[in-house]
């Protein structure tokens, strides 16, 4: 039987696959310690602008009146961080803190037994302890000091003349005032306002890169109005 010559194969060009390299995650943890400035001041640990937040564990409020006007408050609780802090961030378990809160508490019964709170304000750093000296780094007479220091910053900004609010917004008119955070204030520019409208305290705006921001309210096209009439005024 006659034979066929067998067919040559067809040199096919070998596959190579081109391995894409993987993208280093930002170390948290070291951005978190990295030394920042705000201002003059130097800082570690949380970028100014950024938040914590936290769940609160059913704590125990006393108070105890002083005089018509002013009481004694005591309110101990553990808090929870709301999700998990980043690997390597943070500082050592043990370490301490002593702050001076400023705040409005904005109070409404409900019923014989139960009132509804909101507590909108601010927390001054006085002291803090490091886990390994275990010592405060500022003495009694050291923080008395910085107190002094900060409630005159916080009298200051309250005399100041504040930005007068006047717009209608689901046809509703508001009235009222924006008075700027002065230690929020940098060339000119300020990035936090506390705000009342109609007689009522509604808490902190502040200026955020993808716009105005407030933990007072979710109504985002109201604190997008607010925004508005302060820039108008600026």
């Amino acid at each position: 039987m006659p034979t066929t010559a067998a067919k040559p194969r067809k040199k096919t060009a070998r596959k190579t696959t081109v391995r894409k390299k993987a993208k280093s995650k930002p170390d948290i943890a070291a951005s978190y310690n990295h030394h920042k400035f705000f201002g003059n001041k130097q800082y570690t640990g949380m970028q100014i602008g950024r938040s914590h937040s936290w769940h609160y564990d059913r704590g125990d409020w006393k108070e105890t009146k002083i005089t018509p006007d002013l009481w004694q408050i005591h309110y101990a609780v553990t808090k929870r961080r709301k999700g998990k802090a980043p690997k390597g961030s943070g500082v050592p378990v043990g370490t301490g803190y002593h702050w001076y809160i400023m705040a409005h508490q904005d109070v409404r019964k409900l019923n014989a037994d139960d009132y509804s709170t909101v507590l909108s304000g601010f927390k001054f750093k006085v002291a803090h302890m490091r886990a390994a000296k275990k010592k405060w780094s500022a003495s009694a007479a050291t923080r008395r000091k910085y107190l002094v220091g900060f409630l005159k910053e916080m009298i200051a900004q309250l005399m100041q003349e504040p930005l007068e609010l006047e717009f209608e917004y689901k046809e509703e008119t508001y009235h009222g005032e924006a008075v700027p955070v002065t230690q929020a204030c940098m060339n000119g520019v300020c990035y936090e306002y506390e705000i009342n409208l109609n007689g009522e305290y509604i808490g902190i705006i502040r200026r955020a890169s993808s716009g105005w921001k407030m933990n007072e309210s979710e109504d985002q096209k109201f604190i997008k109005a607010i925004g508005q009439q302060i820039e108008a005024l600026e």
